[in-house]
């Protein structure tokens, strides 16, 4: 062999070897990894369990924890005889509103059985209640005034003698109508515009405004009776609808809830409409009344409301009685047909009633979202 012969078959020798050394013995089988597979499902189990170890053992609490753990305990403590209490203050609680809302609904459901009664059993029951308050003279009260819930025989002549015979009660609600309607719709209209353009203009100009309209709606009605007789005069409205009707439709209140309520309305919103080339009336009628729907009928409720039950304005600003509303009749029902004031009363609660009760979710929404305005 020659010395380069030699030099090559040193580096294949000593593969040899470590192919050999490598190769398991020739006794034993071969290792699969079939085989493997169990020896490392265990070694990864005992990992895993060593680390769920590692995490549950107890850890050094900091300060704040200690504080927080302590002050749990502290209630934890104090928890049953708290609990107790409050059980105890809610069923007190409950019981006075119960028996508050009692009281309230009794006159209510007064009104509604007596108006079952003939005017015989009215004047029997409470005829001293109507001469007394009839202003005549010195009356006294000897007798006990007989409050009955239900009637001695149920008659319907109350509503017979209101609705067929004597048509002066329906026209007098037909005034009502006639008289609220056009204040609600319009109030409603003027204040929409007015409230939107104190929520978007800026100056010193529109604030001193607004705050003139809050000093307006702060004042009682009898002082602005007087102005609003003199203006009435001076147009020429006097002694007719208008004179009622024009005021009313200016009323500030509605412009103050809902300027207040399109306020809170994100900025953001108008600029993403600018910018999608939106128009101010577009963004009035697409972004801002849908989102005051809620303190838009709630405000309309109380306008209804408010002005169903109005008595002044139509005796001072209107001599002609065939024009005046069902509420001036229900404030004089002493001075005569005493015997069907509680079927008058039914008939003109109605239209109230009716309302509240289809507008009841849009009210409590809107005067609880008025409740939050700053």
């Amino acid at each position: 062999m020659t010395s380069e012969e030699t030099v090559k078959s040193a580096p294949a020798a000593e593969e040899g070897e470590k192919a050999a050394s490598a190769a398991p013995p020739a006794g034993d089988p071969p290792v699969t990894p079939a085989a493997e597979s169990p020896v490392k499902a265990i070694i990864a189990r005992k990992a895993e369990e060593e680390k769920k170890a590692e995490e549950n053992a107890p850890k050094e609490l900091t300060d704040e924890q200690k504080k927080s753990l302590a002050r749990f305990h502290r209630r934890k403590k104090i928890q049953g005889p708290r609990a107790f209490f409050t059980k105890v203050g809610i069923g007190i609680l409950t019981v006075f509103a119960a028996v508050s809302a009692v009281i309230f609904l009794l006159p209510t459901v007064l009104t509604i059985t007596n108006s079952f009664m003939s005017q015989s059993e009215i004047n029997s029951n409470y005829g001293v209640v109507f001469n007394a308050a009839a202003g005549t003279g010195k009356v006294f009260m000897s007798k006990v005034v007989n409050l009955k819930f239900i009637p001695d025989i149920v008659s319907f002549s109350q509503y017979r003698d209101v609705l067929l015979k004597n048509p002066d009660y329906l026209f007098k609600f037909w005034n009502s109508v006639i008289l609220t309607v056009p204040i609600v719709i319009f109030q409603v209209l003027v204040a929409l515009g007015a409230s939107y353009s104190f929520s978007r203009l800026t100056g010193r100009l529109k604030e001193i405004v607004f705050f003139l309209y809050i000093i307006v709606m702060l004042m009682p009605y009898q002082v602005t009776l007087v102005p609003n007789y003199l203006v009435s005069e001076k147009l020429g409205i006097l002694n007719t609808r208008l004179a009622v009707i024009l005021p009313g439709i200016f009323s500030p209140f509605a412009v103050y809830l809902l300027t207040k309520e399109m306020r809170r309305i994100p900025k953001v919103y108008y600029e993403a409409a600018r910018l999608d080339g939106a128009s101010e009336f577009n963004i009035f009628v697409r972004i801002v009344m849908p989102m005051v729907n809620s303190s838009l009928a709630s405000v309309a409720i109380l306008i209804f409301i408010d002005y169903w039950n109005m008595v002044e304005q139509p005796l001072i600003l209107m001599k002609d009685e065939a024009m005046h509303p069902l509420s001036v009749f229900l404030s004089k029902i002493n001075s005569g047909d005493t015997g069907l004031a509680f079927a008058v009363a039914v008939i003109y609660m109605v239209p109230s009633l009716l309302l509240f009760l289809y507008g009841e979710d849009a009210l409590v929404n809107g005067i609880a979202s008025s409740a939050t305005l700053k």
